[in-house]
């Protein structure tokens, strides 16, 4: 399979963050999202982040000029259908990926690979609801998308090896690391980076410590880079409530249960950055914690 042409359903963090990478590695990138400011937004995000990169000396200023000319925008999912590779990455909600795939299906190519960017959704059952479900996959990038290396390569039970190889290709091509995940829920890094944030919120929520000593402690004490509360906040918090919700409804077992106090927040429209307050206050000039 000769992929070329790549349309991202999608211009939020990860959206933008996957036009940025696959417009630099030189294929044409066609960003859709239902709001022209989104798209204003995604575009002005990789400019910035692109420009980032030139600065550092990853990337050259022409480098940086060629991978914004080229990416184009659309409202209309329908102009989507001629690309090659379609990459959804809409909220971590199955009814609204499914909503987007029902609508997008009739105006795609017989060979156009479809492709979710799901961090927990079982890639089987978002498939068998499709006219291709030998060629879907999970295409699961990390976040934030230009700098993380690893890329989750998930296939459903009825994916083709045709498929399985294209989708290879294109993250030796991004100059990433491929990293094969069988479809269960959450897959390997939010199978284990999830449950491990619940427990962070559970120590929380119990008294054990507060937000910064909770912190402190995963950066000093394990040598992490980010502390897992100020990790759940750049995540998302109402995206870490729905992959945990996916393990525990997925797994059945009561060591997936969501804290409720991750409930009360994702409850409370305290989503973490993107909302200005989570387990931190961001409205200031340096972040505070809530608890």
């Amino acid at each position: 399979m000769d992929i070329r042409t790549v349309g991202i359903v999608g211009a939020g963090q990860m959206g933008n963050g996957i036009a940025h990478v696959f417009a630099l590695a030189g294929y044409d990138v066609l960003l859709n999202d239902i709001s022209e400011e989104s798209l204003q937004k995604a575009l002005a995000t990789i400019e910035k982040n692109l420009e980032r990169q030139a600065s550092r000396g990853k990337i050259t200023a022409e480098d940086k000029a060629a991978a914004m000319a080229r990416i184009r925008t659309t409202l209309q999912l329908a102009d989507l259908g001629p690309t090659d590779l379609v990459i959804e990455a809409a909220t971590e909600r199955e009814a609204v990926k499914q909503k987007i795939f029902d609508d997008l299906l009739p105006h795609l190519k017989p060979e156009t690979i479809l492709t979710s960017n799901t961090s927990s959704i079982s890639i089987t059952r978002l498939a068998s609801r499709t006219d291709r479900p030998e060629k879907f996959m999970g295409f699961h990038f990390m976040n934030p998308v230009p700098v993380m290396q690893l890329v989750e390569l998930i296939r459903g039970i009825a994916t083709d090896q045709e498929t399985w190889e294209a989708l290879h290709e294109v993250v030796r091509r991004l100059g990433k690391t491929a990293a094969s995940a069988e479809d269960f829920p959450a897959f390997i890094v939010n199978r284990i980076l999830m449950p491990m944030i619940n427990e962070a919120v559970y120590t929380l929520y119990e008294g054990v410590g507060s937000v910064k000593s909770i912190d402190e402690s995963l950066k000093l004490g394990a040598n992490h880079p980010m502390g897992p509360l100020e990790l759940a906040d750049f995540i998302g918090l109402d995206t870490c409530l729905a992959i945990m919700n996916v393990l525990h409804d997925g797994l059945a077992d009561t060591k997936y249960r969501p804290c409720p106090l991750l409930t009360k927040y994702v409850e409370a429209g305290w989503l973490g950055r993107k909302t200005q307050r989570g387990f931190y206050d961001y409205r200031g000039e340096t972040p505070v914690p809530t608890r």
